[in-house]
């Protein structure tokens, strides 16, 4: 059946409108790259990645962090002060609960931001699912992704193979296109990492990944909390 000129001027149009956002878009991220890391976005499921991020936040010390469903707040807290970093501009996301939920939640926390390049801290073992995801999720949003890798002892939490990276990347691309008209969904969980509480938290009792080494230092924060308050 012969289609209509009108119908196949349509879809000329279309695809010459696609075509041109396409070429805008890809300039903008181009432009973005070439700016300084603003934010640094850390995904959950392995302790080593959140050491990793507090000894190279110091390299940018005027970078938000956003550490999404990673470890126990508390542990998170001590990783920062053994490494004498900052924790004023770090922040945890704590909705996610897998990695397409990571890039659902933080891509409308980066856009608030307002940031344009960022880095993405995971584990060699997260890819190249992570990546691609971070490009559509955050891409279609003028924001360039900068990958950098956290060095593992042992098998992390993720494990990847090709039909969760397929499904995963295609429900990204879907949703990535849905969220340019859609509102952006909002997660009621995230902590300033300043707020944590620890006085609580000691009184209550924790345990952090053991790669972190951090029973002794919570024992003696125990401790000394004891010990000002008999």
């Amino acid at each position: 059946m012969k289609l209509p000129k009108w119908w196949k001027r349509l879809g000329q149009i279309c695809f010459g409108l696609v075509f041109l956002w396409l070429l805008v878009l890809s300039w903008q991220l181009y432009r973005a790259a070439s700016q300084p890391v603003e934010a640094l976005l850390v995904l959950g499921g392995s302790i080593r990645r959140e050491i990793y991020v507090a000894e190279v936040s110091q390299d940018y010390p005027h970078a938000k962090i956003l550490i999404s469903n990673g470890s126990r707040s508390p542990c998170i807290w001590l990783i920062f002060d053994r490494a004498n970093a900052s924790m004023k501009n770090v922040c945890l996301e704590r909705c996610s609960r897998n990695t397409f939920r990571n890039f659902y939640y933080a891509t409308p926390i980066l856009r608030m931001w307002g940031v344009k390049h960022i880095k993405l801290i995971t584990s060699k073992t997260h890819l190249p699912r992570a990546l691609w995801m971070a490009r559509i999720h955050l891409g279609i949003h003028k924001i360039w992704v900068e990958l950098d890798m956290a060095k593992e002892k042992g098998v992390p939490g993720n494990q990847e193979f090709w039909l969760k990276t397929a499904v995963d990347v295609a429900r990204s691309g879907a949703w990535a296109i849905a969220s340019l008209f859609l509102p952006p969904p909002k997660c009621d969980r995230i902590q300033p990492l300043t707020e944590v509480n620890m006085p609580a938290w000691l009184e209550m009792g924790f345990k952090c990944e053991h790669q972190a080494k951090l029973d002794k230092i919570i024992q003696q924060l125990q401790e000394r909390q004891k010990s000002l308050n008999p």
